[in-house]
Parts: C-alpha cells; structure tokens; sequence
C-alpha cells in the first residue's frame, strides 16, 4: 500500500468519557472532521455538552476566538452505529482498559470500515499484538497513547506493534504534529515506556511508605527535586480508586503490602481530589493539597499491622530509590529496542510525568551522574534490598566503557 494511502483526513472516535473526550478535541483542533461513538447515547450527549463548554471556557479566557470555538465544534459529529464509520481514514478507540473489550471493538472496527483505515487503540499498557490480532489488517493497527487531559498534555506515545507497517507509522506521527503533539514511538510491551517506568518509581515510594516514610515526606523530596507533584499527590489527581477498582476488576494484586494503604484509603471513600479526601486533604473547591495527620497515622498502622520495624528515611534515600528505579527501568527499554534513543525516553518524563526540565530527563540526569557512580549505587541498593535491583546489562556495558545513555 502506498505512502498516500495513509493520508488521515476523517477520524472517529469510540467512548465519550474523559479521554474520548481530549482525543476528539485533540482531533478537532487538528482540523479534522472527527465522528463520535459510545454505546451509550445519554453519555455522548453529556460528553458534547463537555466539549461545548470547554470551548466556552477557552473563549472566555480568550485563549480563542469564538469563530475558532464554532469551528472546531461543527467539526466534531455523533455517530449512530459503526456502520457510519465506514469512510474514515482513522479510528481511535479510547474505552477503559479491558482487553477483551477493546479486541470486540476492534472486530467490529475491522468490519466495518474501509480496507485502508489505520485502527488506532488509546491504552496506556494493554498489548497491541494482542488487540491487532482479532482483526484482517494487522499492519495498520498501532496505539496512541494519549495523556490525561489529551486535549491538555502534549505527549503522545505511538505504539508499534510486531506488524505495524512503517508507513501506519508515520500517518500516526504527522498526525501527532498536526495535533501539536511531542511525539514518541514506543515499542509493545506492558506499560510502553512512561508506564512502565512510572510502576518500579511508584512501587519505590510505597514501599518506603512502609518501611518508615509518609506520604507527605516522600512527595515533599521529589518536589524539592523539580518534578511538577510527588507520587501520591499525583494519585489524589488521577483518583486513587482507579487502581483499586482495576484490582478488584482483574481479582489480582489486592493482597500485595505495598497496596494496602491505598486499599484502606479507598475503604474510607478517600479518593483522592475528586472526594475531598486521599492522601491529603482538600478543602471544598480548593485543589491545594494539605498535610493529613490523619494518613499519617493509617500509614504507621497499616506498616506495623504488616510486621514492619519502621525507620527514619531522609529525603538523599526517597531520591536515590526513586529516580534510581526510573534510570534502571528506562535502561532495560533501552536495552530492549523498545524506546528508540535515552532522548526519546527523557521526551516522554518531560513532556508527560513533570520530570524537571532543567534535569533534561531521567537518562541525561544519569549521564550527568556518571553511570560508574550510578552502577554502584545500584549494587548497594541491590545487597540492601534484593536482585530487582541489580544495575541493567547495558548500565554495566556502558559504565565499563565510560560511557553515557546519550551514546547508545
């Protein structure tokens, strides 16, 4: 198929909650005709109405003219059923994450559009060989990944699964700069890139949490760092139900320690902003975070009921673990082909997990280090801690070497 075939001009869209939502808008602003889709007709409406008064709002901060507003919501149309879809060059198919829904989808996708239609899924870990498996056109088929809020956050990270032809790709890609995206080709594997980074950072945290860290302690280190929240104000703003939930839903991972304060949290209706309550407290209609003494003291005794002998862990160790569980995991994506280059690892920190810009990312902020000095923290980490820490085979190459992540 040739390079011309894969000119996006028309989009649809499938689900109409949060992330539908930026994507059409994300679409519209591109320029693009965009069609909507969700099985219910209610929560489309609703998600237009949405849409209609995000604009209102952008006109009102005069951050767009009203004739731009109108534009890009003529653009955007509701449609009935998957047969309408049949003449889109691009679908984006954006419902919560469960693989055997998206794969339904994705059979009737394939149906029903035409041949050269690029089939595009906007999850944030689940395997793409997977979901372009149940269709007849697995070379278009890719992801792209957008962040909370899409219309709002500028990465993107396109998903190249085993057959994703080359071209798909870059329809995906021109189509990222249309939409004044940064960009990222990331390869298949659970969590991409900046997911699978973001877990060995997060579980870092929790696990200091319960060997003698609060959450206020460990998110005050990381800010004082540079990033934009700690771990658990970032949670409160994503809702810390959501992965509860998820648990429940895949009936795994509920019994692990490092989720039980999560877990209680949740049990008490402390969802995070959206309740008032999470990890810290919010008064109502403010979105300032508050020290909670209250978590403290769920904390101390969900870490002790587990049988931990708690310690005093100062802002140097919350560092070190942190940023050093990003540099170990990006090394092993690196290591693995499934980023391209340190630099596209550092893009997707920057752009869409508020890494520090004046740190150039995880991997320049390794380089910056030494990765001598960073393997031999590593190895101590490894004799405190256990083997999830041993440095990453290309850590050691490169160390060996004197080289940086930038030379890879």
């Amino acid at each position: 198929m040739s390079q011309t075939a894969f000119d996006i001009q028309r989009a649809a869209v499938i689900g109409a909650g949060t992330m539908g939502r930026g994507i059409a808008m994300c679409l519209a602003k591109a320029g693009l005709p965009v069609l909507w889709l969700d099985k219910d007709p209610q929560m489309l409406q609703q998600a237009l109405a949405a849409v209609a008064e995000t604009y209102a709002h952008n006109v009102r901060q005069g951050r767009i003219e009203q004739a731009e507003a109108d534009a890009r919501l003529a653009r955007i149309g509701i449609a009935e059923g998957y047969p309408q879809l049949a003449e889109v060059d691009l679908v984006i198919e954006a419902v919560y994450e469960n693989l055997e829904l998206k794969q339904q989808i994705f059979r009737q996708l394939d149906a029903a559009l035409k041949p050269s239609a690029i089939l595009a899924s906007n999850t944030s870990a689940l395997d793409i060989d997977a979901i372009a498996a149940v269709t007849q056109r697995a070379p278009q088929v890719l992801g792209m990944h957008f962040f909370s809020p899409a219309h709002i956050m500028k990465l993107l990270e396109v998903v190249r699964a085993a057959r994703t032809a080359p071209t798909v790709l870059d329809a995906a890609l021109a189509l990222g700069q249309r939409m004044g995206k940064v960009s990222v080709v990331a390869g298949n594997c659970f969590g991409f890139i900046g997911n699978r980074m973001l877990n060995t950072y997060v579980l870092e945290a929790r696990k200091m949490l319960l060997e003698g860290a609060f959450p206020y302690q460990v998110d005050g280190a990381l800010q004082e760092f540079g990033f934009a929240m700690g771990p658990f104000r970032m949670y409160d703003v994503v809702g810390i139900d959501l992965g509860w939930r998820a648990r429940q839903l895949a009936g795994a991972g509920q019994d692990a320690p490092q989720v039980q304060v999560d877990n209680r949290l949740c049990e008490l209706g402390r969802f995070g902003q959206k309740s008032g309550d999470g990890y810290y407290h919010y008064e109502p209609g403010s979105r300032q975070a508050e020290h909670d003494p209250q978590v403290d003291a769920l904390v101390l005794q969900v870490s002790e009921g587990l049988g931990y002998q708690r310690r005093d862990i100062g802002p140097e160790e919350i560092l070190e673990r942190c940023l050093l569980a990003l540099v170990n995991e990006g090394a092993k994506i690196l290591q693995e082909g499934i980023a391209g280059s340190a630099h596209d690892i550092d893009l997707v920190y920057l752009n869409g997990y508020g890494f520090p810009k004046e740190r150039g990312g995880p991997m320049s902020w390794a380089d910056n280090q030494g990765l001598e000095q960073v393997r031999r923290q590593l190895l101590r980490l490894e004799a405190e801690h256990g083997a999830h820490w041993r440095p990453a085979q290309l850590i050691e190459d490169l160390a060996s070497a004197g080289k940086g992540f930038a030379q890879v």
